[in-house]
């Protein structure tokens, strides 16, 4: 979409060439370039506002907390949340899940199961090994199917009243394969389920309001979404949150100490021992809010057009496996008979395009393919259908260069 093309000035970073030639950013599933709104909100604060938060009588200190307040209560309209408190910042979606896993660890018994699928990346797989590993607890794979798409029928035979927590993501980081997420929580839910959605990839690329989704628990990093790295949200649920145990001791997490007891904080302080990543509060708010300007469906349809236009453009090349179903997002997947992914996303990187090869930290979904890796090429507002062309043709001459 030719309206597209103005808001890469928005994105200093794009500006550059790569080994002679204009640089075409496509490893967006990884971490996403940073609007100028975004690094004006950065510099901003440390060059006005640099404080500590929520407990300074000076100005700074009130200015700050005010800012990083707002922020939660911007994030908390961004995904359909109606109570700020409810906004747990961490420092990306990693942690957040992390501090799910160890929390909700803490209540399970042994035979209890935790259900996650086969498209899991691995910071939605390794803590509840962890906390399965400390419990006693179970942990059951959802399957999927040869396009990539989970098993349903499989997935409501794992369900039963052992099956304590649900841990999935919306989109498949590594094959762009959208789940059925609101139709699954729901099925879990009759078993008195707790569901975490990991929405690290959907966050960018999907309206979310977690007041009917269903879910008890969500998560997502703010580098996905044209944010800084070292920022991310964990929501729950109020009465969920409020009856779970704390995950760090410290600063901000607690109303009273002494040697003898400690008396731990309301949400969403519990959570938050510790001084904050003050700077990318407020720079995520700022990211939220220049996607809002743009407006969530109309990012959806240029990035749908994306990427239908690069899966045409790949189908062109003989021995091209695609992976993940036909309505992918985000992420297109794919393989080249007799061509390595390092070695074709190295010949790329020559032409100047950026993409990802390797197992995507998703080795279990490799194994199940039979593949070590694949090439990956993801997409965000900035692309353009130009850059698409120029990839397909990229990857058609690095495929001969290369067989």
């Amino acid at each position: 979409m030719s309206s597209f093309h103005p808001l890469r000035e928005h994105f200093p970073i794009l500006h550059q060439q790569v080994n002679g030639s204009a640089l075409i950013y496509l490893d967006n599933a990884a971490t996403t370039q940073k609007p100028l709104a975004v690094l004006d909100a950065s510099r901003q604060y440390y060059e006005t506002i640099n404080a500590n938060i929520h407990r300074g009588a000076h100005k700074l200190a009130r200015a700050a907390t005010e800012r990083h307040e707002h922020a939660r209560q911007t994030v908390a309209r961004h995904i359909g949340c109606r109570d700020a408190a409810e906004i747990i910042f961490t420092s990306g979606a990693t942690d957040s899940i992390n501090l799910a896993a160890f929390t909700l660890g803490a209540t399970l018994q042994a035979g209890d199961e935790i259900l996650i699928t086969t498209l899991e990346h691995h910071s939605n797989i390794v803590p509840w090994q962890m906390a399965c590993e400390r419990s006693g607890a179970i942990l059951r794979v959802i399957p999927c199917d040869e396009t990539g798409v989970l098993d349903q029928q499989a997935f409501h035979a794992l369900l039963n009243e052992r099956t304590k927590v649900l841990a999935m993501g919306w989109i498949s980081n590594a094959f762009g394969t959208v789940h059925p997420v609101k139709e699954m929580i729901a099925a879990a839910k009759k078993f008195d389920c707790t569901v975490l959605i990991d929405a690290a990839q959907a966050v960018p690329h999907l309206d979310i309001d977690v007041s009917n989704l269903g879910c008890d628990l969500l998560v997502f990093s703010g580098h996905k979404v044209y944010a800084p790295t070292g920022i991310g949200v964990l929501w729950g649920r109020r009465d969920v949150l409020e009856k779970l145990p704390p995950y760090r001791g410290g600063g901000e997490m607690i109303k009273e100490v002494s040697f003898e007891h400690t008396t731990y904080n309301d949400i969403p302080f519990k959570y938050e021992a510790g001084t904050p990543n003050i700077e990318g509060a407020i720079a995520l708010a700022a990211a939220l809010d220049y996607v809002d300007e743009i407006g969530k469906a109309v990012i959806q349809e240029h990035e749908t057009s994306l990427i239908r236009a690069a899966e045409q453009e790949l189908l062109t090349i003989d021995g091209i496996r695609l992976f993940g179903p036909p309505d992918r997002c985000g992420a297109l997947s794919f393989a080249v008979e007799n061509v390595h992914a390092y070695d074709l996303g190295t010949f790329l990187d020559q032409m100047g395009v950026a993409v990802r090869t390797g197992h995507h930290c998703c080795q279990p979904l490799m194994a199940r393919f039979g593949i070590s890796g694949t090439t990956r090429a993801s997409f965000a507002l900035y692309n353009t259908l130009d850059e698409v062309r120029a990839f397909g043709e990229a990857t058609r001459r690095a495929v001969r260069m290369l067989r």
